[in-house]
């Protein structure tokens, strides 16, 4: 009887780019670099994870760059009453997990997470930027992009899209700048549905086109793993999301962290890490017996 073949698997290869456990490490973008984040977190690696929140589009995680090299504090000027009768303020560019019920209490604690994530940029050898996006909201009074809305009415936006060409410029000037460090870039396999089925992919493709060509530029520091193909070819059936059918399920997760570790780690590590796994899962167990 012939075997029917049930998968498209993804091949994958080897990072030219790679890891070690000895790195430091600088994560940023969407939702899928925190759970890549916390992978790496659970295993004791040097990471910083998003320390502006979660990040969707290239302006928003590039100008987030430039902020903690710069180390700018943040000011009573960039503070944004959020919308929907929110007493909380926060910013244009943070997370609203930011967000605070003072503008004081705001900016201490902006200002703390900044100063440690600068710290952390200045010795960062390898960063792991994941893209969500290329559509963003331009704030209509200042011009600027947001990196949130948060809960604002959509009149007071722009919604646009950006071109390859200006997604690859974007990257480009950010890797030039940091000579010193080494990139990984991922497309985020969650789809924007907002968007429009038609909508997300062009955006997808967007970013996908803007990272080849990075990739091309910097072939030494610069390396693209493939999460977008190995979730939407590779585990295509919906068993593979979760309830929303549009974020990959739990499992998903673990899979794909495994392909990123066999991707990105030299085999000689990987012991170390299945280590470190068990002690994670021993330290997470237990006991019957205990209350």
């Amino acid at each position: 009887m012939r075997q029917l073949k049930l998968q498209t698997p993804v091949a994958v290869g080897h990072s030219r780019v790679g890891l070690s456990v000895a790195d430091r490490i600088m994560i940023l973008g969407s939702c899928f670099a925190d759970s890549v984040g916390a992978k790496m977190e659970g295993l004791g690696l040097k990471v910083c994870i998003n320390p502006f929140g979660t990040l969707y589009n290239p302006v928003s995680i590039c100008n987030s760059v430039a902020r903690m090299e710069s180390g700018v504090p943040f000011r009573k000027e960039e503070c944004v009453r959020m919308g929907s009768g929110s007493d909380l303020f926060c910013s244009f560019n943070h997370h609203t997990s930011f967000a605070r019920k003072t503008e004081g209490e705001f900016l201490d604690n902006a200002n703390s997470r900044l100063q440690e994530a600068g710290a952390a940029w200045a010795s960062t050898n390898k960063v792991i930027i994941t893209l969500g996006t290329a559509w963003c909201f331009e704030y209509k009074r200042t011009g600027e992009v947001v990196s949130n809305c948060l809960k604002i009415d959509g009149k007071e936006f722009e919604r646009k899209r950006l071109g390859v060409r200006e997604t690859s410029l974007l990257l480009r000037n950010m890797v030039e700048k940091h000579p010193d460090k080494e990139f990984i870039f991922t497309v985020s396999p969650i789809r924007h549905m907002a968007d429009g089925a038609h909508g997300n992919q062009i955006s997808k493709s967007t970013l996908l086109l803007a990272v080849e060509e990075i990739c091309s530029i910097f072939p030494d520091r610069v390396d693209y793993f493939p999460a977008y193909e190995i979730v939407l070819d590779e585990l295509r059936d919906y068993r593979f999301y979760a309830p929303d059918m549009v974020h990959p399920s739990d499992q998903t997760a673990g899979y794909i962290w495994d392909r990123f570790e066999e991707w990105a780690f030299p085999e000689n590590e990987l012991p170390v890490l299945e280590e470190r796994r068990k002690e994670l899962v021993h330290s997470q167990h237990r006991p019957n017996n205990v209350l």
